[in-house]
């Protein structure tokens, strides 16, 4: 990047969109010098997001006067531009449409592989690229569209766009109830149907007793990790440091998951109440939702939820009358996967590259800011409010002793009814899979997208619980399960998934960065049969070194899907043949 500020000076359109955000420049900055302002660092996305939006695309002299009134480096700010798939630092058509062409999509009658399938496909006024999964799984096929403009626009348009999304429940709807029953943009209709009454139990009860509720009640985080909730939130609690934060982490993007999106989509008052209890609970004054970039409906919901909670006095300086201050704001990320990865979000939110942090130090140390934070996912923060309304007793009624609560999963592919399925923990895979009208002869089950694994036949009587899957070396990650009928080309979704993990990598360790590579070079070799003495011992190699010395959980669970494919004989008999697979029945994955 250029080190001197170009000689142009950005267009009228630039000027204004820079202005709505970050503000006129203060005083000119002296060239060749560096100045450093983590204040109005985090302004950044924002910033860069309303260029996009604006004209399409940032400019250089766009991002020169950008650097100019937050005082960030010329190429560092380059380097955050350049790192997210949903902006671009070149000029091109106004309207774009990135074609999701992941694992689900794919198994449409109607997909065709893309020409230019890593590149752009360009009209006069409209540009095509692919894409990974867009989290419309229920609705595949799916597109996602950005126009750039004074009326900007982001809409998703999929297969069955008109459909509401498919909500199952069986046994407690506590997550799930509102949706399709209260009107997701109405205040009045939320607090109809029990919303705010966990807020104001919070509140009678104090910040001692609900961190003795919410830890009572067993909840584990829904991310992944499973990481006992009531245990971070004390952590922050509990800290010498008086400024603290609230993140919940919205930016769904494991191939296959959609939970998420339907819960932001469909009920997003319970979100923001859901975090002022965090707020109010650990001492935190700001909370920030971090939306994936593809989820323009879910942010524009999210906001509207955010501002009409503010205008009624329930966040705010004074949030319901308490004395206590929290307030929300809503980001958008802009295309990373790895920004899903708690302190890669950190990083976006302050304007640095999404790239993970080494821990320790824990968030609930050093999070956001280097400030201690509560970080949840969507699904962990819906369940807040059941715990407080309904107690911690009844709660941990439902599931079992380790896995209390419900699950949401996220079930797509070759099934009758795609959607999200709310049971208590226990229930048995076979039995999500006949909800969902799975076939008999599925060709496989993937449980946990792309980062989990694929399940061998015997594996429908594994309870869903996260113990029952650890005991059977399974996973239930995401809560993502993706069901492939026996005509599927499985060497094919195979293949994609070791590219997503490829594309996806950001970078910055070299386990990852290379591993990801290798690994998708060696799966395209045993597909077309031109395998090399040792590709089978190479992927065991590159996946023993990606999961013990990648930075984080990409590369630990980059290999998992691909493993277990091999173990199971699913992408053919060289595959097979080359990892040396014998009988694979509840084989580890």
């Amino acid at each position: 990047m250029e080190s001197r500020p170009p000689a142009a000076a950005p267009t009228p359109a630039e000027a204004e969109a820079l202005e709505a955000v970050v503000g006129r420049r203060v005083q000119a900055v002296e060239a060749r010098v560096i100045r450093r302002g983590p204040d109005r660092r985090h302004l950044l996305l924002p910033a860069l997001h309303a260029l996009q939006d604006r004209v399409g695309w940032i400019s250089p002299e766009a991002l020169a006067e950008l650097c100019a009134r937050l005082d960030v480096p010329r190429a560092e700010a380059f380097g955050v531009a350049t790192f997210y798939a949903l902006l671009r630092t070149t000029e091109g058509p106004r309207t774009v449409v990135h074609v999701c062409d992941d694992i689900v999509c794919r198994l449409h009658p109607d997909y065709r592989e893309p020409d230019g399938h890593d590149g752009w496909q360009s009209g006069e006024s409209v540009g095509v690229h692919t894409s990974p999964c867009l989290g419309q799984c229920d609705r595949a096929p799916a597109a996602f569209v950005q126009r750039a403009g004074a009326d900007a626009a982001r809409w998703t348009a999929a297969g069955t766009e008109a459909a509401p999304a498919r909500v199952v429940a069986v046994g407690p709807a506590w997550l799930t109830g509102r949706i399709g029953t209260a009107d997701p943009a109405s205040l009045e209709e939320y607090r109809a149907h029990g919303g705010y009454r966990a807020l104001r139990a919070a509140l009678a009860m104090g910040p001692e007793s609900v961190l003795r509720e919410i830890a009572d009640s067993g909840l584990r985080g829904r991310g992944g990790a499973a990481f006992p909730t009531g245990v971070k939130w004390r952590a922050v609690a509990s800290s010498a440091r008086r400024d603290r934060y609230v993140v919940c982490n919205a930016d769904e993007s494991e191939p296959g998951t959609f939970k998420d999106r339907v819960l932001l989509e469909g009920d997003p008052f319970a979100l923001v109440e859901s975090m002022t209890i965090a707020g109010v609970t650990v001492g935190a004054t700001q909370g920030y939702v971090y939306i994936r970039g593809e989820y323009p409906t879910a942010e524009q919901r999210v906001i509207a939820a955010v501002e009409q909670a503010r205008r009624h006095g329930l966040l705010g300086v004074d949030v319901a009358s308490s004395g206590l201050a929290f307030d929300i704001e809503v980001r958008r990320g802009a295309g990373a996967y790895i920004c899903g990865e708690e302190t890669a979000l950190f990083n976006s939110l302050e304007g640095y590259r999404g790239e993970p942090r080494s821990k320790p130090p824990f968030p609930t140390e050093a999070g956001l800011f280097g400030r201690p934070t509560v970080v949840n996912n969507v699904e962990t923060l819906h369940n807040v409010p059941v715990i407080l309304t309904e107690g911690a007793g009844a709660f941990s009624a439902v599931g079992t002793a380790d896995s209390p609560g419900t699950k949401l999963f996220s079930v797509a592919g070759d099934v009758a009814l795609p959607g999200v399925y709310e049971v208590p923990f226990g229930t048995r895979l076979s039995d999500l899979l006949e909800l969902a009208g799975s076939p008999r002869d599925a060709g496989a089950v993937l449980l946990g997208g792309a980062a989990g694994s694929f399940v061998p036949q015997d594996a429908g009587e594994v309870a869903l619980t996260f113990e029952g899957v650890g005991a059977a070396g399974l996973t239930l990650g995401s809560g993502a399960v993706t069901v492939f009928g026996a005509a599927t080309d499985m060497g094919d979704i195979v293949e994609r998934i070791t590219a997503f993990f490829r594309d996806e990598s950001c970078g910055q360790c070299v386990p990852c960065r290379v591993g990801t590579v290798r690994q998708n070079e060696t799966i395209a070799r045993l597909r077309s049969g031109s395998a090399l003495a040792g590709d089978g011992d190479l992927l065991k190699d590159l996946a023993a070194v990606m999961g013990d010395a990648s930075i984080c959980g990409l590369g630990h669970t980059a290999a998992s899907a691909v493993g277990s494919a091999l173990r199971l004989g699913l992408i053919g008999g060289a595959a097979g043949a080359a990892d040396g697979r014998s009988s694979v029945a509840g084989a580890s994955p």
